[in-house]
């Protein structure tokens, strides 16, 4: 795919997401609390994320239709193709449940397990970022950068909190605890594709987070790295990170001084 196909497409994709994330902001508006759906403690679903999730795969088919999917709801999954559209329909679900406007609909698209472009849509603030391999990270039309900050003391910085803390709160805890005493102090917003994004425009210095999933973090890992950034896992390597299992994403500037903390107290 040549650079100037791959903008083109990832444009596409933006329109894709705006009409996902409309979707979404006419639902609000009726949706019925009592039709949740659980998949596991605290891991909600709606029937918003599944019609979202059908929404997007129809209009990514005819735009790339030799692409397979790999989608949170499995409304549409084929994964032995090259490409792979990766979609997160609706992430921050529970803050829509509650009437909360931080969610955001993501997509990216992968070649052979390389980020190729990512797109994150927040409907109720109207912000759509994106960013193509080679051609720099964007926010409704304008170039973004990640901050230029240098210390941790100046820093804000974002995490979230896994679903299951798999035996490691009392590591993930103290990790955070002291990014609270030495920061400006730490953010949970509860969708990682706009803690992703908020690094990428430099509101945030760092987000950090563990036990997420490909759809969560593909899309705003390259947006991240487009707008300069740098992203590894939790021993510092950039190898695997896209699987969302430790992810720490940051201006780059800030990025051994939080490596030094979460190396320190973090047990694999």
């Amino acid at each position: 795919m040549t650079p100037e196909a791959l903008k083109q497409l990832c444009l596409h994709v933006t329109k894709v997401a705006r009409s996902a994330g409309d979707f979404q902001l006419v639902e609000a508006r009726k949706f019925d609390p009592s039709i949740i759906e659980y998949k596991g403690s605290n891991d909600l679903v709606s029937y918003v994320d599944k019609e979202t999730e059908l929404l997007i795969t129809s209009q990514l088919q005819s735009l790339l239709p030799e692409a397979g999917f790999i989608t949170e709801e499995g409304t549409m999954v084929t994964s032995d193709k090259a490409y792979q559209w990766v979609i997160d329909p609706l992430d921050g679900t529970t803050n829509y449940l509650h009437q909360l406007p931080l969610f955001s609909v993501s997509i990216g698209l992968l070649y052979k397990q390389n980020i190729l472009l990512g797109v994150v849509y927040v409907p109720y603030l109207n912000e759509c970022f994106y960013a193509w391999s080679g051609g720099g990270s964007w926010l409704n039309g304008e170039p973004i950068h990640v901050s230029r900050q240098t210390t941790l003391n100046t820093a804000l910085v974002a995490t979230g909190f896994p679903y299951s803390l798999l035996n490691k709160s009392e590591a993930y805890f103290s990790i955070i605890k002291e990014f609270v005493e030495r920061t400006h102090g730490v953010r949970r917003l509860g969708s990682a594709a706009i803690d992703l994004c908020y690094v990428a425009a430099g509101r945030f210095e760092m987000y950090f987070e563990f036990n997420l999933k490909t759809w969560d973090v593909a899309a705003g890992i390259l947006i991240v790295q487009e707008a300069g950034g740098k992203v590894s896992n939790f021993m510092g390597s950039e190898e695997g990170v896209i699987e969302g299992r430790e992810v720490v994403a940051s201006n780059g500037g800030i990025h051994p001084a939080c490596m030094d903390v979460i190396e320190s107290k973090w047990i694999s």
